[in-house]
């Protein structure tokens, strides 16, 4: 006889109410509500980075999965209009370009990544021109009847695939409708619409979808969606957001339509289509139209390249994801922005920053209040900072009423003041640092000038020059301890960084970049393998999640804002102050980490 103990390994236990320790999954009997319950990762969709294109242009046919896809073509010519690349789900590698070597922006394309299609394009008489992928080469093969640029495309593989709608020259859009069988293209059935610049998905000739794109007369962004049967256009539910020049990626049942051109702007918007309708999700992390996509359904797809400006990153798609949401903290007593924090969401402190001048105040917060306690022996702002609530390590930082104005002080606290303690070796401000109490920390990065990226170690007593970082840069955020850290954002001028760096203890290793660049963000997380990075300039609300590969999109911060004192974990975070305007507000992140479900008998 099977029993629940045999199959998995363990007896069902007995507990009174949740069981805080169950992993995913597991079941128990709660004896005081006396039924049986379960639980699991409370999970989200979103965008996270992947490795750029070798090639950064817009334009560009795509083809494949997330984890194996092709993508090819592209504007501007300098970048190589006939470039192709293959991904293996980090990477991009430069592999044979097509034939023809100019007027290959705006193409479209079906199939895989070992067997593909590339049809249209450029302009006239480029437009008709048709070349197949076998996985390692390109050949031409016979055109297009109606040759034309911006279509809708998919299929199942260089020989079987659809051509629909798009710009004929010199200019007209057409509702026109190609099939290809491996040798030839043959006109069927018209689209319903008139339209170009559309997004399209679909994994087989006789199954797909096209959404968006130009309705000519007059010029209106559309939200129409058509779907084929291998016969006929049908007209199913619209997008939300109406949009021209969108990627799109899966299948004619599941769909993720990605970025685009709004009546507005460009957009990050990304909708997802379960067969009937579309449903609003997870924004990418850069907004832009004219981008490749590839995917498989609307769980996993994927989008590089696209303008402005012209772009050589890449966003993955996934579903899955563990979910969190800010809540409004206490206010601090003083509003300000420059200001540090240490310790914990429930047990933290916030130090120096500008109210208006130079401030030592520092305050204290238990999860609700903020209360003011013994200030800094100096004032200042924009300094590093490592510890907890009671004990905690100040470093650096901006005050020209001190001599160097880029300070090398460094005060301890140990729970009810502050201490001056050995200096920093160098001076400077708008760096950061990591830490586990006033005795362990790491200070990293900052202005001297010019930008530096000095790390040194802290033991108790004194300062250690190590290794330094990998892209000297101030106004960056960091995560960790003194022995496994993150570094992340920050400015080498002009240039705002979306760089980010891991620390095993002696060296920097470069990683995955940030979906957005900024710069004066917040930072949280306990290692280098869980960090949360928020805010920024330009006053964004972005937050990000690092798992120890790659960093994914969440739900954003309520106030966007720069320059803001931060610390927590990557599940219990706490972002506070910030301008502008200068602010008191104070901001807890909270990921649910795990939904309880009681198993109902009828």
């Amino acid at each position: 006889m099977s029993t629940y103990k045999k199959e998995v390994g363990t007896a069902v236990q007995n507990f009174a109410g949740n069981y805080s320790g169950a992993v995913d999954g597991q079941l128990w009997y709660d004896s005081t509500n006396t039924n049986f319950k379960y639980s699991h990762a409370a999970t989200t969709s979103a965008w996270s980075t992947g490795g750029n294109l070798n090639n950064a242009r817009f334009g560009i046919g795509g083809a494949g999965t997330q984890t194996a896809a092709l993508g090819f073509a592209g504007y501007p010519p300098n970048s190589g209009e006939a470039f192709t690349e293959l991904y293996n789900g980090s990477t991009w590698t430069e592999v044979n370009d097509m034939v023809r070597g100019s007027s290959t922006y705006d193409i479209s394309a079906a199939g895989t990544q070992t067997s593909a299609l590339g049809f249209g394009g450029g302009g006239a008489p480029q437009r008709a021109l048709t070349e197949s992928w076998n996985g390692t080469s390109w050949t031409s093969v016979n055109a297009l009847n109606v040759g034309r640029n911006n279509m809708g495309g998919f299929g199942t593989d260089n020989t079987a695939a659809i051509a629909a709608g798009g710009v004929t020259p010199p200019g007209f859009s057409t509702a026109a409708v190609e099939s290809w069988n491996g040798t030839s293209w043959t006109e069927v059935n018209d689209l319903n619409s008139i339209t170009k610049g559309m997004g399209a998905s679909g994994k087989t000739q006789t199954a797909g979808l096209i959404f968006g794109g130009i309705d000519p007369s007059p010029a209106t962004k559309s939200a129409k969606t058509e779907s084929w049967n291998g016969t006929s256009w049908t007209e199913v539910n619209d997008l939300n957001t109406a949009r021209e020049r969108v990627a799109g990626a899966g299948t004619q049942t599941s769909t993720i339509a990605a970025g685009g051109e709004d009546p507005a702007a460009v957009t990050a918007a990304t909708e997802s289509w379960n067969g009937t309708s579309w449903t609003t999700v997870s924004n990418l992390g850069t907004a832009r139209y004219r981008l490749g996509g590839a995917g498989s359904d609307n769980t996993s797809a994927l989008v590089f390249g696209g303008t402005p400006p012209t772009s050589a990153a890449t966003e993955e798609w996934n579903t899955g994801i563990a979910a969190g949401a800010w809540s409004t903290g206490g206010s601090l007593n003083t509003a300000r922005n420059g200001l540090a924090g240490t310790g914990t969401q429930i047990a933290a402190l916030g130090f120096g920053g500008d109210s208006g001048a130079f401030s030592a105040l520092t305050e204290s917060y238990d999860g609700t209040t903020w209360t003011e306690v013994n200030d800094l022996n100096t004032a200042r702002r924009d300094m590093g900072s490592g510890g907890t609530q009671t004990s905690s390590l100040a470093f650096g930082g901006l005050n020209p009423a001190v001599s160097p104005i880029y300070t090398v002080l460094t005060e301890s606290w140990n729970g009810t003041s502050w201490t001056e303690v050995n200096d920093l070796n160098t001076g400077r401000i708008n760096l950061s640092g990591v830490g586990a109490d006033n005795t362990t920390a790491l200070a990293f990065g900052g202005f001297t000038p010019p930008a530096t990226g000095v790390t040194e170690s802290w033991n108790g007593t004194s300062w250690t020059e190590l290794n330094d970082l990998n892209t000297a840069r101030y106004n960056l955020a960091g995560a960790g301890n003194q022995t496994a850290a993150l570094a992340f954002g920050g400015e080498y001028s002009p240039v705002y960084a979306s760089e980010t760096e891991s620390w095993n203890g002696t060296s920097w290793t470069e990683v995955n970049d940030l979906n957005t660049a900024r710069q004066t963000l917040g930072g949280a997380g306990t290692d280098n393998t869980s960090a949360l990075a928020f805010g920024g300039e330009i006053n964004l609300a972005n937050t990000e999640s690092w798992n120890g590969t790659s960093w994914t999109e969440v739900n954003d911060l309520n106030i966007g804002r720069k320059n803001l004192g931060s610390t927590g974990t990557q599940t219990a975070a706490l972002g506070f102050g910030g301008t502008p305007p200068r602010t008191a507000a104070t901001e807890e992140w909270n990921d649910p980490g795990k939904i309880t479900e009681t198993i109902t008998t009828s």
